[in-house]
């Protein structure tokens, strides 16, 4: 159990050094020049019924791609810290799968597949699955190694609402796996 528990927070750790270099990357200044155009080229070769969909997110992001552009840079970074130090994992898992569908279903253009030429589905349909992974395994297995969250919850117990899927409150039984 304890094996599992370290490969979980392993795979958790080289998860978020991935999520830091995609954050960084975030910060250029093209990314914010080019935010707009990245999510216009997502709408490119979509199917008329899609249409719709884009148009709501270009027109809600063309007033001010810069603030996006700043958000989403923000948030990957928030992500890819949750991760690697395992903060506010229930949180962070939550909105690593939301905003990886929010990816995969704007600038990714849902993977393509129905354009010509396209040989994937996107990569961010892949991390909302290793979101989703992550969040599973805690919820078996408890809070996986190497997390602040651990030490936080030991120190204020209530902080296990925001950390930890375990089925008891603090109040009512032992914390699963932590020590």
């Amino acid at each position: 159990m304890m094996a599992r528990n370290r490969l979980v927070g392993s795979l958790r750790v080289v998860f978020g050094v991935i999520w830091l270099i995609d954050a960084a990357m975030k910060w250029s200044p093209a990314f914010f020049g080019q935010y707009l155009s990245i999510l216009k080229a997502g709408a490119q070769g979509q199917p008329a019924w899609l249409a719709p969909w884009f148009h709501i997110w270009v027109g809600m992001v063309a007033p001010h791609p810069q603030t996006w552009a700043f958000a989403t840079a923000l948030i990957e970074t928030a992500t890819a810290l949750g991760l690697i130090f395992g903060f506010a994992q229930k949180i962070g898992y939550a909105i690593g799968i939301l905003f990886s569908l929010g990816i995969w279903s704007t600038a990714e253009g849902f993977g393509g597949p129905y354009t010509p030429g396209a040989t994937d589905i996107g990569t961010s349909i892949i991390y909302a699955l290793v979101f989703i992974y992550l969040a599973a395994m805690q919820y078996l297995e408890g809070l996986p190694a190497w997390s602040v969250d651990r030490w936080l919850i030991q120190r204020w117990p209530t902080w296990q609402r925001f950390a930890d899927f375990a089925r008891t409150s603090p109040g009512e039984g032992e914390m699963r796996h932590v020590g």
